[in-house]
């Protein structure tokens, strides 16, 4: 398939994945997306999938032949292909660490040939079980035990990190590396266990807000289009190659009161409801009491920073 330059988003039919491209093609871009719809759906792309300058490959990076002349011609690549949502990791756990080291590696390859800038997206969850009250990108890690099925998670995106920045030092391959903090915001579903869209689903149908745990545990939210924002502005900024950078909010609220934020912006009459990890997902399930980012290196290198308050972020997830 030849499109000449354009820009190739792995994962572009995901939550993430279709916001970004839907602000690449709004640039004049044009734009190849990848994607297995093993989580992503066409319907993320309904607004642009008749754009003229979008082009759809329904298919695994690892299965596509023709990924390394695509790799090549590409202006720049942002690689999202990802298994989402604290539920299909737990549930599946062979299958994220088997697709997410396997399809990095062989794109990360097929950049490398003709040193295509790429973009990889990891996740807050490589700051594992560290009691940090905020964390910064130079941290020390602390995983979990493998015992735990969600800590597979953690370490299939870090060791996608240690590739990335292998291939940086080795290969000369100039890697960006994004580290998202609970991403929210219009079309997100719950499917996979989201929280926000979860306690937004439920407080409009009138439903029980389902909060795990004792609802104690903190949370930073950030909104879709500022996370794009910060992605664009990461994957043109030259001085940000072989860096880490987390994006995300610094508004920290607790669960249950993120819950009771909802039922209040939203007016609605749901009732709370506390339910016990085990019961949500398996015995010795573990969590994380804060989660807080420092945002001050990407300010920094993009003069940029996620600030959109919580109550509206709220607003516009609920509008769709």
């Amino acid at each position: 398939m030849k499109t000449g330059r354009h820009i190739l988003v792995s994962g572009g039919a995901g939550f993430i994945g279709a916001h970004l491209v839907e602000r690449l093609l709004k640039a004049g871009k044009t734009v190849v997306v990848i994607d297995d719809l093993s989580t992503g759906t066409l319907e993320n792309l309904a607004a642009v999938n008749s754009h003229p300058q979008l082009h759809f490959i329904c298919s695994k990076i690892s299965d596509y032949a023709e990924l390394p002349q695509l790799a090549a011609e590409a202006e720049y690549i942002f690689h999202l292909a990802a298994t989402v949502g604290v539920d299909l990791v737990v549930q599946s756990a062979l299958h994220v660490l088997e697709a997410s080291f396997s399809e990095t590696q062989i794109l990360l390859r097929a950049a490398a040939k003709n040193s295509t800038p790429l973009l990889l997206t990891s996740t807050s969850e490589v700051y594992g079980k560290s009691a940090k009250p905020e964390f910064s990108e130079d941290d020390d890690l602390l995983i979990g035990p493998p015992g735990q099925s969600r800590w597979s998670y953690a370490c299939s995106k870090l060791t996608d990190e240690f590739l990335a920045l292998a291939y940086a030092r080795e290969k000369n391959l100039p890697v960006t590396i994004a580290r998202l903090f609970n991403t929210v915001g219009p079309r997100q579903t719950g499917r996979y266990g989201m929280v926000l869209p979860r306690f937004i689903a439920a407080a409009k149908a009138g439903e029980p807000l389902k909060v795990f745990g004792d609802g104690a545990q903190t949370r930073c939210f950030c909104l879709v289009h500022d996370v794009v924002e910060a992605l664009m502005r990461l994957q043109q900024c030259d001085a940000a190659r072989g860096e880490i950078f987390n994006i995300g909010g610094t508004e920290e609220i607790s669960i249950l009161e993120l819950a009771q934020l909802v039922v209040a912006t939203l007016g609605s009459k749901s009732s709370i409801k506390l339910v016990p990890y085990d019961q949500a997902y398996a015995p010795g399930f573990d969590d994380m009491r804060r989660r807080k980012p420092r945002v001050e290196k990407l300010e920094r290198y993009v003069g940029f920073k996620p600030q959109t308050p919580l109550r509206e972020i709220i607003r516009l997830t609920a509008a769709g």
